[in-house]
């Protein structure tokens, strides 16, 4: 079978109008080429924090959506997000074009010190177990963040328990990776961002799986912490974007 996917670089804040209005534009890019499903980088609504108004992420959702299923267009949507349970989730939304809601993903290896306690992201972050979604009958689908993709020691003390790995194992034959990775433009970056492609490249080849994988842009003027486009299950790029500010990109993919 075929599908179509899209990706888009956006340089996430953490304004939800500004963020909202960047997803609006991807989803008509997305749109225009047709594509059947479009994924943005990790917190690419609510901004890459835990302090942020649910309110307004809840309206910004809806007007997303509704966008969205008018173009015929389903989303693998990076968001922070507080669930019914109270509980806040770095998440990865799954919807199908008809707007109809998969659910989520959420970050597994979330940042941290080693320090102990442990200082970062894993304090406010919750987290639910691995699995896989029904895109149709013939495609199964998975989602990962960032981390859960390379495992960095230098910003998790948490285990490598190599999600992409097991998202593989359970059917996955896309993966669809947001990523939101600081960077500093300075030699060290390029150090880690060869870390992040190389994981990227034998994780890929590891799964047999597509995987599509966008970065935040921001800032725009250095490159980017991770490259983004597409892998074959060969571990091999199908599309490579730039590596500094925003970029669109579209694939089919033929599994």
């Amino acid at each position: 079978m075929k599908i179509k996917i899209a990706g888009k670089k956006i340089a996430v804040s953490d304004n939800i109008l500004t963020n909202k209005n960047n997803i609006l534009v991807a989803i008509e890019q997305a749109a225009s080429e047709n594509a059947e499903i479009l994924l943005t980088p990790e917190g690419c609504l609510s901004g890459y924090t835990h302090k942020f108004d649910q309110k307004e992420v809840d309206n910004a959702l809806i007007e997303i959506l509704y966008s969205a299923n008018k173009a015929d267009l389903g989303l693998a949507l990076g968001t922070c997000f507080y669930e019914s349970d109270g509980k806040c989730y770095n998440q990865l939304r799954f919807y199908r074009p008809t707007g109809e809601y998969l659910g989520f993903h959420s970050k597994i290896l979330r940042c941290g010190s080693w320090d102990n306690p442990s200082v970062g992201e894993l304090n406010y972050y919750a987290a639910t177990p691995i699995n896989v979604f029904k895109w149709n009958d013939q495609l199964t689908i998975g989602g990962i963040i960032c981390n859960d993709m390379w495992a960095n020691p230098d910003c998790t003390p948490m285990p490598d328990v190599h999600v992409s790995q097991q998202l593989s194992q359970k059917g996955a034959k896309i993966i669809f990776h947001a990523v939101n990775g600081g960077r500093g433009g300075n030699d060290w970056s390029k150090v880690v961002y060869q870390y992040h492609e190389a994981n990227l490249r034998m994780r890929a080849n590891a799964g047999k799986v597509w995987i599509v994988t966008v970065d935040n842009s921001f800032p725009t003027d250095i490159p980017s912490a991770a490259p983004s486009g597409v892998l074959n299950p060969e571990g091999n790029w199908a599309l490579k974007v730039k590596d500094i500010g925003d970029s669109f990109f579209s694939y089919e993919i033929n599994i």
